[in-house]
């Protein structure tokens, strides 16, 4: 069976947009399918990062067209001028970044639904390509950025036949374009909307990464069939064999308590009430919390609020996922900021996998609140409610055992059950059922 996989980034693109594509690329071949991967060659990433490259299997086909879009430090500037900086809780009911100057408003709305529209003119006539003369099965295309939705449509009007399955690693229209787009304004929603629509429309299969975003996807789209929508995990991976990795930090300070991030800094991680959290504990507690960010931060309003912190942060910057997970080992706490009450970030299962307990400050209402709860993987507090958070601070780092959560005793049987190679071998019958293989 051949499958064509269609990720915009894939390594040595680094950052964690990458990991669902890598996963599928790796373990896929051992179930008995032959993979192609259609990329961006010059795809802007927050770095490099060769250890994923390195997994990549060696009968993986991996084909690179060019794309127009910009390097990632200038996109991040025109984000920045089209919806400002957000420096503060964003919110996920509708919201607007309302009217700016026209020349903003203009560069907003020329690159909708978002900068890597550029690769479509150079992605399309590839995927074709590709489909005929490796005899492709089925197409897997992953998504963000959202505008490969628009792959759907135009592989259909070429193939009337071909299976096709739209993979949603982030809902889009309820959560991701308030929380993280680079324009959410009127338009930018239509335009969204829209494009959602036909693709939903033109594929064969619509897959999310929770059941909350399936069940979101499958309410708008009522005229659709409910066996189109499936749902379909991220996962883990177990870190690669790398001796020769630099330890991420010194040797662990007995007297403190550490509290990992993993991942970027950007709206719907959002730390400023975690900050005002940390800020108004006893200073008898602060003392003993060392806060430790690794992985890149998207705006200096987000550097100068954890910086507010002072001694208590230490902020590593961007660093190989290898690298990152190795922090691990010292560390007390893996620490999971999220806003999103639908999506769940990839970084959360590479959590699963890191064997310490998860502290969370998350939507109460949310799909990683049930995960927690179904793993026995950590303690979490209402990302809105600095209170909340406070409280749960201090029972990690108090003294006091009557004070203290609960020892972690994570469910090891539910949480193996997320494990990379398992979630793609259900992917793999996904792939068989749709294409009738």
């Amino acid at each position: 069976m051949n499958v064509l996989l269609i990720s915009f980034s894939f390594p040595p693109a680094g950052g964690v947009g990458v990991l669902r594509a890598v996963s599928l690329a790796k373990y896929l071949p051992q179930n008995g399918m032959r993979v192609d991967v259609l990329t961006a060659r010059n795809a802007p990433a927050v770095g490099k990062d060769l250890s994923l490259l390195k997994q990549v299997p060696a009968e993986v086909t991996v084909h690179r067209s060019w794309t127009l879009d910009l390097p990632f430090a200038q996109r991040k500037l025109i984000k920045k001028l089209v919806s400002g900086t957000r420096n503060h809780l964003p919110s996920t009911e509708g919201s607007s970044n309302g009217e700016r100057n026209p020349v903003a408003k203009f560069l907003g709305n020329l690159l909708l639904p978002d900068p890597q529209v550029g690769w479509l003119p150079f992605a399309v006539p590839a995927a074709r390509k590709i489909v005929r003369e490796r005899k492709i099965d089925v197409v897997l295309i992953t998504v963000p950025p959202y505008s490969s939705v628009y792959l759907v449509r135009k592989l259909r009007e070429t193939f009337p036949k071909l299976p096709i399955v739209i993979d949603f690693r982030d809902e889009w229209l309820t959560t991701t374009i308030n929380l993280v787009s680079f324009n959410n304004n009127e338009k930018a929603h239509a335009v969204a909307h829209d494009a959602e629509e036909e693709c939903v429309r033109n594929a064969t299969t619509v897959v999310a990464v929770t059941d909350a975003a399936r069940l979101e996807m499958m309410g708008r789209y009522p005229s659709e069939d409910p066996a189109k929508f499936r749902y379909i995990a991220n996962g883990f991976d177990t870190m690669p064999a790398a001796a020769t990795v630099p330890a991420v930090s010194e040797a662990k300070d007995a007297s403190k308590v550490v509290l990992t991030f993993i991942g970027s800094v950007y709206g719907s991680t959002d730390p400023a009430l975690l900050i005002e959290a940390v800020l108004g504990l006893p200073e008898d507690l602060r003392a003993r919390l060392h806060l430790r960010f690794i992985g890149h931060i998207e705006t200096d309003a987000y550097r100068d609020a954890l910086l507010r912190m002072g001694g208590t942060v230490e902020l590593k910057g961007f660093v190989p996922q290898a690298e990152a997970l190795r922090s691990i080992a010292d560390t007390d706490y893996l620490l999971l900021i999220s806003h999103d009450r639908i999506n769940v970030s990839a970084k959360f299962y590479d959590y699963l996998g890191g064997g310490k307990p998860i502290f969370a400050a998350i939507h109460p209402d949310g799909d990683i609140r049930k995960l927690l709860d179904e793993t026995k993987a950590g303690v979490w507090a209402d990302s809105r409610d600095v209170a909340a958070m406070r409280s749960l601070l201090e029972s990690v780092l108090s003294t006091d055992g009557e004070a203290r959560p609960p020892a972690y005793s994570p469910d090891r049987e539910r949480i193996a059950s997320y494990h990379r190679s398992a979630i793609t071998e259900r992917y793999a019958g996904l792939l068989r059922e749709v294409s009738g293989h």
